[in-house]
C-alpha cells in the first residue's frame, strides 16, 4: 500500500510540474502625453521678491500635472490642458540667477501583466531672477 501512495504521489507531483506554472508576460509601459510649454507668466522676477505665482501656459497639462523649478517639482494647481500654477518658494527667488523651467506628466501605473504610460516631461524655458 506505501508504494501503491508513493507511486501516486509522485505521479500527481510529475503531472502538476508538466502543468507548470509560468510567470504572465509583461507588456512595457507606453509612451504617455508630452506636455508643451508655450510662455511663462511672470517670465523675471526682482531677487528677494515673495510670494510669486508663476502660471505656465502651453497644452497637453494632465489634471496631476506638475511644475519643475530647477528639476524639483513645485506644489501645482491644474487650470487646464493648457495652463498650470505653482507659487515659487522664496529661497528660490531671494539672489538673481536663472532657473528651468518645465512640466511632467506622470506616468500612471499598469495592471499585474504591466501597460501603464511612462511620464513626461516638457520643454525646457528660462525664468529670470533679476
Amino acid at each position: 500500500m506505501n508504494i501503491a501512495k508513493t507511486v501516486f504521489l509522485a505521479g500527481l507531483l510529475a503531472l502538476g510540474m508538466a502543468c507548470g506554472y509560468s510567470s504572465h508576460a509583461t507588456t512595457p509601459p507606453t509612451v504617455g502625453t508630452m506636455p508643451n510649454i508655450s510662455a511663462l507668466a511672470p517670465t523675471s522676477t526682482t531677487a528677494g521678491s515673495t510670494s510669486v505665482v508663476l502660471t505656465v501656459n502651453g497644452a497637453n497639462f494632465n489634471l496631476n500635472a506638475t511644475i519643475n523649478w530647477k528639476g524639483t517639482a513645485l506644489v501645482t494647481t491644474h487650470v487646464s490642458g493648457a495652463q498650470v500654477m505653482a507659487t515659487i518658494p522664496d529661497a528660490d527667488v531671494a539672489t538673481a540667477g536663472t532657473a528651468a523651467v518645465t512640466v511632467t506628466n506622470p506616468g500612471t501605473p499598469g495592471g499585474i501583466y504591466g501597460g501603464g504610460t511612462m511620464a513626461e516631461t516638457s520643454n525646457s524655458m528660462t525664468f529670470t531672477i533679476n
